[in-house]
């Protein structure tokens, strides 16, 4: 039986929740109230998704369909796999975009798929999707494509034209990963598409010679995925991937999904999920990475097995076993050494530095900056504060542990 709009909406939505990447900050600032057109990148409406800078970004996020010629080991959606299987239209999916967002629903649309016919069919479709969401009905909201690595280089370059954020997924942290549980997939083509799409958005981010101005290609620029726990990578493995792909093609973001237990799976497969815990770690030890100044040697090198502690964020976990970096005077020291103070964000290191030019801080003025003073106080000197050996207790790390919890047998 054909299955309902309805009904395929929830089979397609439901299957899109394995994609983490949705964030919509870093591009332009787009909106028709002035200029005429249908739809904003900003606004208000049903939270899907929160933006670093801690936006609610309500995305459309929906399959194209979650048929797949391909077999993934990890994937729900993979040829053999039993799932309930739909599929849209792009008519339809224009359709329901537009009338989601009438409907103050969404703010734009996160648009991935399984692979139908071909890599290049299946992605001529998205294209087409963003191409008349843009051209024909003055879309002017958020749009985020999900790019499929075997597809044309030129239909990927259209592809920028008109959607807000690319993404190619790296699926796993390394490439025997792949040839383990994706042996369809090769990790020379995914690296490739990305290394072709970070040319890409650095030509067309050239000023033109006539003009003088940028033209517009993937704004928010690229992103990927890495899917944790599924193939037994470590942490410092993980984020040593991460790290080659920041540096080589210029990736806005990188996100870690906790491997989730499929029905009918592959004995290949664990069978229970990682601690969300860890998920959530990485994430910290990758802004530690990108914005503090930390290595991921750094970061990993304090536990056995390259396994980063569950128990406590990376940045105190570090601090913890550099007690000889501390304290810090608050009151002269430089911004990278700030900035590896447990408790001590960059908004709160900013504000340190030009606050303490025109006089001394006291513990006063660093809790005006919304830090956790408990957290802070082993590892800081300023006036009137001194932790004297605070930092040396050998149950410094107890006081920072979680509590221990009752485990409920029901």
């Amino acid at each position: 039986m054909k299955k309902s709009l309805k009904e395929r909406l929830a089979i397609l939505s439901d299957a899109a929740k394995y994609d983490a990447s949705c964030a919509s900050s870093g591009t332009v600032r787009r909106d028709s109230s002035a200029s005429g057109g249908l739809g904003s990148t900003e606004g208000s409406g049903i939270c899907h998704a929160y933006a670093p800078d801690g936006r609610c970004i309500s995305l459309l996020k929906i399959l194209l369909t979650n048929f797949c010629i391909y077999d993934c080991v990890y994937c729900i959606n993979r040829s053999s796999s039993n799932v309930e299987r739909a599929r849209f239209t792009p008519e339809e999916v224009i359709w329901v975009t537009l009338e989601f967002y009438r409907r103050n629903y969404i703010e734009g649309l996160f648009l991935s798929s399984g692979i139908i016919r071909s890599s290049d069919h299946t992605m001529e479709e998205m294209v087409r999707i963003a191409r008349e969401l843009r051209t024909i009905h003055n879309f002017r909201g958020y749009i985020h494509l999900k790019s499929i690595p075997e597809a044309s280089a030129h239909l990927i370059e259209e592809a920028g034209l008109y959607a807000d954020r690319l993404s190619i997924n790296i699926e796993l942290p390394t490439d025997a990963g792949i040839g383990k549980f994706a042996p369809e997939k090769q990790p020379a083509n995914i690296r490739r598409s990305m290394g072709n799409l970070r040319l890409k958005i650095e030509e067309m981010a050239d000023p033109t010679l006539q003009t003088k101005r940028r033209r517009k290609f993937a704004p928010a620029g690229q992103s990927t995925q890495m899917i944790v726990g599924a193939d037994g990578a470590c942490d410092a493995t993980i984020l040593g991937t991460s790290a080659r792909l920041y540096g080589s093609y210029g990736l806005k973001r990188v996100y870690y999904s906790a491997f989730s237990p499929i029905p009918d799976s592959s004995k290949k497969l664990p069978l229970i999920k990682p601690p969300l815990m860890r998920e959530h770690r990485l994430y910290q030890a990758d802004w530690l990475y990108r914005f503090y100044g930390f290595d991921i040697e750094e970061i990993t090198s304090g536990r056995d097995g390259g396994m980063l502690d569950l128990d406590l964020d990376p940045k105190l976990a570090w601090a913890l076993s550099h007690r000889d970096r501390f304290p810090v005077d608050v009151n002269r020291a430089d911004r990278e050494m700030l900035l590896r103070v447990p408790g001590f964000g960059t908004k709160a290191v900013n504000g340190i530095l030009s606050s303490r030019r025109f006089r001394k801080l006291r513990l006063d003025d660093l809790k005006r900056l919304n830090v956790s003073l408990r957290k802070i106080q082993p590892f800081v000197i300023c006036d009137g504060w001194t932790p004297h050996r605070l930092v040396d207790r050998s149950d410094l790390r107890a006081m920072f542990q979680p509590k221990p919890e009752q485990l409920s047998l029901l």
